[in-house]
């Protein structure tokens, strides 16, 4: 096989590989119940960025000088998009908040059980910015939309506990953990929120 047929058919394969996490990344968001939630950040860049260097790299028309930037750019991209899908595959749920500036955002986050009610982790940062802490907001979890009042736990033992029952019931988090792209244990960053049922209003 010439040289010419070896890169054309690792260009192809690449990029097909590529097209299908793509596209992965938005299809998997289906198997959830409820409201479609639209990949924001990181995971839209995994999806479209490997759409678009897929289609590079599958066009028969695409330059030469084209195919090997898109075939070296391809394992950042393909990472973006294999986490984007993978972490999607388990129960992931969406709270419906606000950012600092007012504007509506969806956040997609894992979620665990206690005896004591629902929890999830974040960074503080991220709580603080969407103003979690106290505030009426909604909850998508199994396809039902209620409102929930997350209430904010920065006290090391309660952060570490809810982090390692992520890393217990979530498998992205446990293999993610092996190779060092997630953390075993909880960051001096990370707050935990436990999500308390909205009081009747009468």
């Amino acid at each position: 096989m010439s040289e010419l047929n070896k890169s054309s058919t690792l260009q192809s394969v690449v990029g097909w590989g590529l097209v299908a996490v793509g596209l992965a990344v938005f299809a998997v968001r289906f198997l959830h119940e409820g409201a479609y939630a639209v990949p924001r950040g990181g995971n839209l860049f995994g999806g479209l960025g490997a759409l678009l260097l897929g289609g590079l790299l599958v066009w028969p028309a695409t330059p030469r000088r084209l195919g090997w930037p898109a075939l070296a750019a391809s394992p950042i991209v393909l990472f973006f998009g294999l986490y984007a899908t993978m972490s999607e595959l388990e129960e992931v749920v969406s709270l419906y908040a606000t950012d600092s500036a007012g504007r509506p955002a969806e956040l997609r986050l894992w979620i665990v059980d206690r005896s004591d009610g629902e929890w999830v982790g974040m960074s503080r940062t991220k709580a603080i910015e969407h103003s979690l802490d106290g505030a009426r907001i909604e909850l998508l979890r199994d396809g039902e939309t209620r409102c929930v009042m997350p209430v904010l736990y920065e006290d090391r033992p309660t952060v570490k506990i809810v982090h390692a029952l992520k890393v217990e019931k979530y498998s992205v988090a446990r293999a993610s953990a092996a190779i060092g792209l997630y953390p075993r244990e909880a960051s001096e960053a990370a707050v935990a929120l436990r999500f308390d049922p909205c009081p009747r209003v009468n």
